[in-house]
């Protein structure tokens, strides 16, 4: 028979992956700061294999506006250059030889728009899929009703999975007003 308390610690734990994907895209969301994650997901091709940058270069964040990416390699500046430019993540790289800086542009009004809106979607989103795991944790309380759980005790179950979910909404409400806050602070 199907446990209350595992059912509950699944759906927590998928909560929580849910809300760490989400603390990740957030992280992701330049908010005219300079930030070694701008660079996430780019990829360099190097010895006949893709590389994340910075495993292929130090990157460092020397002041708020600039990204300094100094490759092990001189010889990949120029693959290095590309990706990011082919990455389109809005800053041109420019570099000297020894290494690539970005400089990070100040934000528009209009660009600060649409960041809040972009990081508002990614809550909506990390919403939904709460709302998906609530509804597998009451399938499973439904199941285990009809194979002879008390229905007091599925009552219950469901009530301490709206909880969770209710926990886990508060805390991408509370990110997504932190990140807001730092995107439209000029």
């Amino acid at each position: 028979m199907i446990e209350t308390k595992e059912v509950l610690e699944a759906t927590e734990q998928k909560m929580e992956k849910v809300f760490a994907h989400f603390e990740e895209e957030l992280a992701n969301v330049r908010a005219g700061k300079a930030s070694v994650n701008m660079l996430n997901g780019i990829t360099v091709e190097s010895y006949g294999t893709q590389m994340a940058v910075n495993q292929v270069a130090s990157v460092t964040v020397p002041d708020s506006k600039t990204v300094l990416i100094q490759p092990w390699d001189k010889t990949l500046i120029a693959a290095i250059e590309k990706a990011i430019v082919n990455a389109n993540i809005g800053v041109t790289p420019s570099n000297n030889g020894e290494h690539i800086r970005l400089t990070l542009p100040p934000l528009t009004e209009e660009r600060r728009k649409q960041l809040v809106k972009q990081v508002k979607t990614s809550g909506e989103n990390a919403k939904v899929a709460f709302r998906n795991v609530r509804r597998d944790a009451v399938e499973t309380f439904k199941k285990a009703q009809k194979e002879g759980m008390p229905e007091d005790m599925a009552k219950d179950g469901e009530a301490e999975v709206q909880k969770i979910i209710d926990k886990y909404g508060k805390k991408v409400d509370a990110a997504l007003a932190d990140k807001e806050r730092e995107i439209l602070t000029v």
